[in-house]
C-alpha cells in the first residue's frame, strides 16, 4: 500500500486547497517568506559587517604588540614624578633578547621634512624602520621592492614612497630609480607601497616615506632615539606574555619604579581582536534572536490559517471519514498542506536574502581585499530552512490532530 504522501492526487488537492483562497494563502506565505528572509539577511549581514570592520586591520598581524616611552608617574631613584624617559634602539635590541615570546621586531622613529623633486616642494611624514617592519605590517608593493636587510646593514640612502604620496610628487612618472631630496639629503626611490587596511600604529604607509633606521641615524643625526617598538609574538602566544619581562628591563635600565605601570605604554592587538570577536558574537546572537522572532510571526500565521482550513473543511473531513478514510490520512493531508506552504515560501525567502546579500557584497567589494562577506553559507541556509520546517510542522500539528479527532456524524451535521 502506498503512503498517502506519495500519491499524486494528494498533491493536486493540496494545490487546489491553497489556491482556493489566494489572498489568505499569499499573506500567510508572505509572512513565512519575510521571516526566513529576515533571519538570513540578519545572519549574512552580521558576517558582512564583521568583514568590513576587519578590513580596517587588514595587513596588521593579529599578534602585534607595541611599546613606547612616556613620563614617570612615581618618583624613583632621584627622578621626580613627571620626568620623561626615552626608548632607544639599544632597548629594542635588548627587549628582543630578554622577552620570552617575540618573533620579529622593529624600532620606529617618525618625523617630518621637506621633499624636493623637480619643481615639487612638499612637507611629508617619514618613518625610519628596520626591514622586519614589513613583516609586522604587511605592505602592498605596487612597484619596486620594500626595504631589505642590506639597506639597514649598509645604511643605504634608499626609501620607499607611499602610493598616494608618489602620485603627488611624481605624477605620471615612474618613481623607481628617481632621486629626491628629503631634509636636504638625496635618496633613491626603490619602491612604491601601500597599506591594506585603514588602521596603523604610525602614519599610513600610503601617505608617508619609509627609510632604513640606520640611514636616518647617519643622515638626520637622530642618535639612538626611538618613538616606539613594534613586534609580533610567535604563533600560539600573545604579545602580553612579554609585558612582565619588558617592564622589568625598562624599570632597571631607565630607573622607573617597578610599580609605575603608566610610565610605559603597551599595546596588544590580539586583545583588541578578542574584544571585536566578542562584540560580533553578541551581534550575531542578537541577529539570530531577532530573526527567530520574525520566524515565529510567520509560524503563528501558518498555525492560524491551518486552524481556519480545518474549521472550513470539517464537513469535507466528515464525508471522507464516512466513506472509509483513516484518521492518519486526514492528519497527513493537513500536515502536508502546512509543510508545503512553509517550504515553498521559506525557500523563496532564503533565495531572496541570498540575492540581496550578493548585491550588497558586490557593491561593498574592495579592489585589494575583495568581498566583505555579506553572504549566507549553504549550511546556514539549510539550517534556516530546517528550523522553519520544524516550526512549520509543529504549527500544523495541532490543527492536524484536531482534524483527526473529527467524528464523521458530527462533521456531517456541521453547517
Amino acid at each position: 500500500m502506498r503512503l498517502t504522501i506519495f500519491q499524486r492526487e494528494n498533491w493536486r488537492e493540496i494545490s487546489a486547497t491553497l489556491a482556493r483562497n489566494k489572498t489568505r494563502t499569499f499573506l500567510t506565505a508572505f509572512g513565512i517568506f519575510w521571516g526566513t528572509a529576515m533571519l538570513a539577511l540578519l545572519l549574512g549581514g552580521a558576517t558582512g559587517f564583521k568583514g568590513m570592520m576587519s578590513r580596517n586591520f587588514a595587513g596588521l598581524s593579529t599578534n602585534l604588540g607595541a611599546i613606547s616611552s612616556g613620563s614617570r608617574t612615581m618618583s624613583y631613584k632621584g627622578f621626580n614624578k613627571g620626568t620623561p624617559w626615552y626608548l632607544t634602539v639599544d632597548d629594542c635590541d635588548n627587549i628582543l633578547r630578554v622577552s620570552p615570546a617575540i618573533d620579529k621586531g622593529s624600532p620606529v622613529y617618525y618625523g617630518s621634512g621637506v621633499v624636493l623633486y623637480g619643481s615639487t616642494n612638499k612637507t611629508v611624514n617619514y618613518n625610519a624602520i628596520h626591514p622586519d617592519y614589513g613583516r609586522i605590517i604587511e605592505p602592498v608593493i605596487y612597484s619596486g621592492r620594500f626595504l631589505n636587510d642590506a639597506d639597514q646593514a649598509q645604511a643605504r640612502k634608499v626609501l620607499v614612497v607611499g602610493k598616494n604620496l608618489a602620485a603627488e610628487i611624481f605624477g605620471a612618472d615612474d618613481p623607481i630609480g628617481k632621486r629626491i631630496s628629503l631634509r636636504g639629503v638625496h635618496f633613491t626611490v626603490v619602491g612604491v607601497a601601500g597599506q591594506l587596511g585603514e588602521a596603523s600604529i604610525s602614519s599610513r604607509i600610503d601617505d608617508s616615506i619609509l627609510l632604513p633606521y640606520s640611514t636616518a641615524q647617519r643622515s638626520f643625526n637622530i642618535g639612538n632615539q626611538v618613538h616606539f617598538f613594534a613586534f609580533t609574538a610567535p604563533a600560539g602566544h600573545s604579545p602580553s606574555e612579554n609585558e612582565e619581562a619588558i617592564r622589568r628591563y625598562i624599570s632597571r635600565r631607565h630607573a622607573i619604579h617597578p610599580d609605575d605601570k603608566n610610565a610605559m605604554w603597551m599595546m596588544d592587538l590580539s586583545e583588541m581582536f578578542s574584544v571585536i570577536d566578542g562584540l560580533f558574537l553578541g551581534l550575531t546572537l542578537l541577529a539570530f534572536f531577532v530573526g527567530i522572532g520574525s520566524l515565529m510571526a510567520g509560524v503563528i500565521g501558518v498555525g492560524n490559517i491551518m486552524w481556519i482550513v480545518v474549521k472550513e473543511r470539517t464537513h469535507e473531513f466528515g464525508v471522507r471519514r464516512a466513506i472509509g478514510a483513516k484518521p492518519a490520512d486526514i492528519t497527513v493531508q493537513v500536515l502536508l498542506e502546512s509543510i508545503t506552504l512553509t517550504l515553498i515560501a521559506g525557500t523563496a525567502g532564503v533565495c531572496f536574502a541570498a540575492i540581496v546579500l550578493g548585491i550588497i557584497d558586490h557593491v561593498t567589494a574592495d579592489p585589494l581585499l575583495g568581498m566583505a562577506g555579506f553572504e549566507i553559507s549553504f549550511g546556514h541556509a539549510l539550517a534556516v530552512l530546517l528550523i522553519f520546517f520544524v516550526l512549520g510542522t509543529a504549527a500544523g500539528t495541532l490543527p492536524a490532530l484536531k482534524a483527526m479527532r473529527i467524528k464523521p456524524i458530527e462533521a456531517l451535521r456541521d453547517k
